[in-house]
């Protein structure tokens, strides 16, 4: 079975770079699985982020959705590859628009998508719930909420259109250390829930060890090392992972 969304021995380099910022990387993801992306600044896990988005083309290699190459210029497939796959951002304050109310923000990715205006009220509604939220937060804009509302918002937003992959980039990083344990645990039963596939950008080990089965270690724009978060986090084989570990006082036990 092919993976759901992968990397097949990419290679990227942004224009005017003198070095790729991804060099051969190959990563899987499988359905229903939760996968983290980890390493630090200038690692490649946000450019990795991106190509699984379609946001970008490989310069060699490709992105592959069930075993099918992603061509962002194919508009027919992004349309039914952005019904599927939604992505929640690291700042809730930056990735809202202060001027929409919460109930067209909710709405946007049902727009771009052509759903009719009837419709969406309902929808949006029942994304809000899922993070819970009551439908009168729809009536009201981003500076009524607090940071961890906000970021409810922002994946009540990537729910709307009920995907099958949502992927997250550092999606606690901007949060306090009480509001991030409510994020977290508010990913964990979303994917249990829903059978979400999630892929979580962060150079946070413990977020990544209380919410993802696998890890995928990224230094220099290279896989270092993967496998399954336990195994891999008790037992790091490559000396740049267990550095990332050392760093981190006390990690969760790894899912």
């Amino acid at each position: 079975m092919s993976a759901l969304l992968a990397l097949e021995s990419v290679r990227f380099r942004y224009r005017g770079a003198a070095a790729d910022a991804l060099d051969d990387v190959s990563l899987a993801v499988e359905r229903h699985q939760s996968l983290g992306l980890v390493g630090e600044s200038g690692s490649g896990k946000s450019t990795a982020l991106s190509l699984l988005l379609g946001l970008a083309r490989p310069a060699a290699g490709r992105v592959s959705v069930d075993g099918a190459a992603l061509d962002p210029r194919d508009r027919r497939q992004m349309r039914a590859f952005r019904r599927q796959v939604q992505v929640v951002f690291q700042d809730p304050y930056s990735s809202l628009d202060p001027r929409q109310r919460v109930d067209r923000i909710v709405a946007e990715p049902l727009v771009s998508l052509g759903l009719r205006r009837g419709d969406r009220p309902a929808a949006v509604v029942d994304a809000l719930a899922a993070v819970d939220l009551d439908a009168d937060a729809a009536r009201r804009y981003p500076h009524e909420f607090s940071g961890g509302q906000r970021q409810r918002i922002a994946i009540a937003r990537a729910l709307v259109t009920e995907p099958a992959v949502l992927l997250a980039d550092e999606p606690v990083s901007a949060l306090d250390v009480g509001t991030r344990l409510g994020i977290m645990a508010l990913f964990d039963r979303l994917q249990r829930e829903r059978g979400l596939t999630v892929v979580m950008v962060s150079h946070d080990l413990s977020a990544v060890a209380a919410l993802c089965e696998r890890v995928v270690v990224l230094k220099d724009g290279r896989v270092v090392e993967e496998g399954p978060t336990r195994r891999v986090l008790a037992e790091p084989a490559a000396p740049y992972t267990r550095r990332l570990v050392a760093a981190v006082p006390r990690l969760p036990t790894p899912r």
